[in-house]
């Protein structure tokens, strides 16, 4: 894409964020810092999107800036990439308190502003990242029979998209056997993008 139509692109996702964290009546708003619409290129051939911002995403407003991100940003470098190649964003776009799981409510409400940044950002590959994130899109799935596996949907609101399911970062950090899982299924997003850059419409 050229730096013109790229540009438009990022002052319409911008546009969208500001929105959005204007619109948006989450309950989550009274007890969050500030709004963490998500972080990275509207141009992103794979959005990531995540469970919920923590407290370090809280005070800063950006995503996965943790440890978690910090493990994130070795994965993408093992692949080639960096965080500025990417967009990442998380289902609920505030807080919860005491990092609490977001509730099917709160989520809900936060579902519009995930689909615009879908329906702008237009990725190649949508990666879950953890449970939540995944049973957003699949509410029936169970992450430990379907990671590392990806599947081509037409989602009401959110069209024909490819999905790609991985362990969220920060359940990985600190259990050996799921970071090992998890960086293994990582490695397999280039081959992954290479065969959809070929044929869309493949899995």
């Amino acid at each position: 894409m050229n730096n013109s139509v790229s540009e438009i692109k990022e002052k319409l996702l911008d546009d969208l964020n500001a929105r959005m964290a204007k619109e948006c009546h989450c309950a989550l708003k009274e007890t969050a810092t500030q709004a963490v619409p998500g972080k990275g290129s509207a141009d992103a051939d794979i959005l990531f999107i995540g469970e919920a911002p923590g407290k370090n995403e809280d005070l800063k407003g950006e995503p996965f800036v943790g440890a978690a991100g910090k493990f994130l940003e070795t994965m993408l470098g093992s692949i080639g990439m960096a965080r500025e190649d990417i967009y990442i964003t998380n289902v609920v776009k505030y807080r919860p308190p005491d990092n609490r799981d977001p509730t099917p409510e709160e989520i809900e409400d936060c579902a519009e502003w995930l689909r615009e940044q879908i329906a702008l950002i237009e990725p190649k590959i949508i990666v879950t990242l953890g449970r939540h994130a995944l049973n957003r899109f699949f509410p029936d799935a169970k992450i430990s029979e379907v990671h590392g596996h990806a599947f081509r949907c037409d989602l009401p609101g959110i069209g024909q998209h490819t999905f790609y399911v991985l362990y969220h970062p920060a359940a990985a950090l600190y259990n050996g056997g799921m970071r090992a899982t998890l960086i293994e299924d990582f490695g397999r997003i280039p081959k992954l993008l290479e065969k959809i850059k070929k044929d869309p419409e493949l899995d």
